[in-house]
């Protein structure tokens, strides 16, 4: 009991570290979720569009990202990149990494959405004389919201969650730093148990605001 308390002491030592990694953590989330949600929202009109060049490489690139696990592409963006002239220090490989992923996940769920407007929808704009842009900005995209925003809140808190994976390319966000403490601090259950705890703490929100989005466009539809 003596030794809990030693090293719950040493914790508390090293809790700055822990909000260190914490604030890595939020700000590879937030930069990753703003720039995944732009190219997702680009892909995923592509992939809805009716260019079928552009559907198929969408496509392809889609299927490689959900097809493989995320740190292989992280060590693609890392290790691989420099042989092909582009060398990346950790925290904008891990973004770029982020982005890639991210991107692809989001671009099914915009897709699905605007696939789910019925064609009539577009024929009406099409006839008010509106360009294709303005008939998915004014008239489709808005109308997909309902189906589009849920799934991509709950995919927010995925990826957020996905963010620990970038501490293996030496990003020092949460998990990076428990498993740094826990060479110092040999009680993993009580170090990972903090690192739960923070990433909880950024995640809640967002599953808070996925709950109520879902109720809300249930109650609507």
């Amino acid at each position: 009991m003596s030794n809990m308390a030693f090293y719950f002491g040493k914790l508390v030592d090293i809790f700055p570290l822990f909000l260190k990694g914490l604030v890595m953590t939020a700000e590879i989330a937030f930069i990753s979720l703003v720039t995944c949600t732009f190219f997702g929202l680009i892909l995923g009109i592509f992939r809805s569009g009716r260019n079928i060049i552009l559907k198929r490489i969408v496509g392809v690139y889609v299927a490689f990202v959900r097809g493989t696990p995320f740190v292989v592409q992280i060590f693609i963006v890392f290790f691989i990149f420099p042989e092909w002239g582009i060398q990346l220090e950790a925290f904008p490989a891990a973004l770029l990494a982020m982005t890639i992923m991210g991107s692809g996940f989001i671009c099914e769920i915009i897709a699905g959405g605007i696939d789910s407007i019925p064609r009539g929808q577009w024929e009406a704009a099409a006839s008010s004389g509106l360009t294709t842009v303005q008939q998915l900005r004014f008239v489709v995209v808005p109308q997909a919201m309902k189906t589009i925003l849920p799934p991509m809140v709950g995919q927010f808190v995925l990826l957020i969650k996905d963010t620990s994976v970038v501490s293996v390319i030496g990003v020092m966000e949460l998990t990076r730093v428990g498993w740094i403490t826990v060479v110092r601090i040999p009680e993993g259950l009580m170090v990972f148990s903090l690192v739960g705890i923070l990433y909880f703490s950024i995640s809640y929100p967002l599953i808070i605001l996925s709950n109520y989005l879902e109720k809300r466009m249930a109650v609507s539809n």
